[in-house]
């Protein structure tokens, strides 16, 4: 059994040989086809997909980034800044670096405070854009947020802070109406934006001269090639390409003027524009009262905004979208019509009782002072407002010669300003009345359409365009708001030329030189309604009152001005061009609540020409 024993112990070297080939071959075999594996996927990843993940390579390396370019400046016509560009910082995201931005957000904000509102534009921005693209989450940074930052950037990958240059008016309300404002872009702007034109820009015109000339102001986008390490920190830059600045923008606004006009109304609301009638350069142009548009530029919360919504509603552009009846503002523009027209001659006299009566109506249409005027001429009609006198024109022209005589002076239409949202108002016409009231013209409505009421309904900026067109010949200039431009601070200033619409028709001169008489007269006759308001006077007014009414009146009482409440009493407008004799100067008034043109208006106007004309200005 020993034996037996022993002999089983005995190795076969034989079949031992054979297991360790065997075991080497599998062994062999496996490391083969991991090699083949290996350089299989190593093949893949460096010969197939080379591109791609060098493009990677590099972009984990080498990042370009969009440099902004600096919105051009804004200045008045004497070169006066009025809108300029300072420096500020901000956070940004870029949500594909980023991870999950719930979470991320919440561990911001234990750094860098983040209100609801800025959350909200966060989000709603970040998913109208491409997750590569960098996404701002909070603007003007204080240097200590900054700081805050700087020290747990490391916590926060996806998220920068970027330098940028934010607008700011340094005229606050003054030129709110005419300046508009910059505001973040959301949404809404993203789908319609350039990707391209508009990378890494955080801001866009959204009102006035912002919006109305966005393409000038904005510039072109530049590029920053720049290598970094595995931090995120910029080692060098590789390439360049610089932004170009927007366009400086040139207006016509007179800056010590518009600042006149705002401290001529004093406490009361209403609109003001005043134009040069020889280029229909708009000098003026106020709605009172304004506001602040600073705050609009990096967001305005919901309680600032809410302050603003109130009755007499500040962001209301008055001098452009204000709708008001003419009242007798028109009534030189119906005498024209007439003297024009060869329905009357300016010596042709019209019998004022007091009352006016169509032939077989009992209605009477009043003059405003009682017992009439007595026997006037078309000077004395417009010196002392002779209603009478402009029923019978009225009548006599009949409403489609008078509304066809009205659009020639660009009544019933926009006047074409390069600012947005001008209203057209209503220029009252049978067709106007068949189409918004399916009803007939009534012969009562051509009365009253006389001395601009019934459906009359002009603007501001309609008033002041028709009233310069009588200082230029009866020619009407397109009002205008720029008038130059330039590229860039060592570029020559480029001039705008002044627009004359096709078709305009200048209108006889002996005509012209009546109505202006009689307009003279309203200022400097002893009969004339405004009188009052050109005493001592250097220069020679041709102005006309006007005055739009609330509250009827009952029988032949009226009701004294100042009895009535703030909200009901009559709207005060005023039109005026001087000097006289050579107009540099078109100006149109409306005072809400105010009373009386002569009253209200008149004085205010006096005292804007005289901010004009006593310092030189056209003289």
């Amino acid at each position: 059994m020993m034996r037996l024993r022993r002999r089983a112990r005995l190795k076969n070297s034989g079949e031992e040989v054979v297991q360790f080939r065997l075991r080497a071959f599998i062994g062999l075999a496996g490391v083969a086809l991991l090699f083949g594996v290996l350089a299989t996927r190593y093949s893949w990843l460096q010969v197939v997909r080379h591109e791609e993940f060098r493009a990677r390579s590099e972009a984990n390396r080498v990042k370009l980034r969009p440099i902004v370019p600096a919105r051009g400046l804004i200045y008045d016509r004497r070169g006066v800044l009025l809108a300029d560009n300072v420096p500020a910082y901000r956070l940004e995201v870029i949500p594909e670096q980023a991870g999950e931005l719930a979470g991320l957000l919440d561990r911001l904000a234990e750094v860098v405070p983040l209100s609801v509102e800025e959350r909200e534009r966060f989000n709603e921005l970040a998913r109208a854009q491409r997750r590569f693209a960098a996404v701002p989450l909070k603007l003007r940074l204080t240097e200590s947020q900054v700081a805050a930052f700087a020290v747990n950037r490391h916590r926060f990958p996806g998220v920068e802070v970027t330098p940028y240059l934010t607008r700011r008016y340094l005229q606050g309300a003054l030129f709110a109406h005419v300046l508009g404002y910059v505001g973040r872009i959301d949404a809404k702007d993203a789908e319609q934006l350039d990707p391209a034109r508009y990378a890494g820009t955080t801001h866009i015109g959204k009102t006035g001269i912002e919006r109305q000339y966005e393409e000038r102001l904005h510039g072109a986008v530049g590029f920053e090639q720049i290598e970094v390490n595995a931090e995120g920190r910029v080692l060098r830059t590789l390439q360049y390409a610089p932004a170009g600045s927007g366009e400086h923008l040139f207006l016509s606004i007179d800056a010590e003027l518009q600042a006149a006009t705002v401290a001529a109304f004093e406490d009361k609301q209403g609109a003001a524009v005043a134009i040069d009638p020889r280029t229909g350069d708009v000098l003026a142009l106020v709605s009172l009262p304004s506001y602040d548009p600073n705050p609009f530029v990096n967001g305005i919360s919901h309680a600032a905004y809410g302050a603003l919504q109130t009755e007499s509603r500040p962001l209301f552009n008055r001098a452009l979208q204000g709708g008001y009846e003419p009242g007798s503002t028109i009534k030189p523009f119906v005498g024209l019509a007439a003297l024009e027209l060869g329905v009357r001659k300016s010596s042709d006299t019209v019998f004022s009782s007091g009352a006016f009566k169509l032939p077989g109506q009992d209605r009477e249409y009043r003059d405003w002072r009682k017992g009439g005027h007595g026997t006037v001429n078309l000077r004395e009609a417009l010196a002392q407002s002779v209603n009478t006198y402009f029923f019978q024109t009225a009548v006599d022209l009949g409403i489609d010669r008078l509304s066809t005589f009205m659009a020639r002076f660009g009544f019933g239409e926009k006047t074409g300003i390069d600012l947005p949202g001008e209203a057209i108002g209503v220029l009252p016409t049978r067709a106007w009345k068949r189409a918004m009231r399916n009803e007939p013209w009534y012969p009562g409505e051509t009365v009253i359409a006389g001395i601009g009421q019934g459906f009359w309904v002009a603007t501001p900026i309609q008033l002041a365009h028709a009233t310069a067109a009588l200082g230029h010949d009866g020619i009407p200039l397109t009002p205008r708001i720029l008038v130059a431009t330039q590229k860039g601070f060592d570029e020559e200033i480029e001039q705008v030329p002044p627009v004359r619409p096709g078709g305009a028709v200048s209108v006889h001169p002996e005509n012209l030189a009546a109505v202006i008489e009689g307009m003279v007269a309203v200022m400097h006759s002893p009969s004339g309604t405004a009188r009052a308001a050109a005493l001592d006077s250097p220069y020679l007014i041709a102005g006309k009152t006007g005055t739009a009414q609330r509250v009827s009146r009952r029988g032949d009482e009226a009701i004294p001005l100042d009895d009535l409440p703030y909200h009901l009493r009559h709207r005060a407008l005023f039109v005026a061009l001087a000097p006289a004799e050579a107009p540099t100067i078109a100006l149109a008034i409306v005072v809400e609540s105010g009373g009386s043109g002569s009253r209200s208006a008149a004085p205010i106007a006096r005292r804007i020409l005289d901010a004009w004309l006593l310092r030189g200005e056209g003289r």
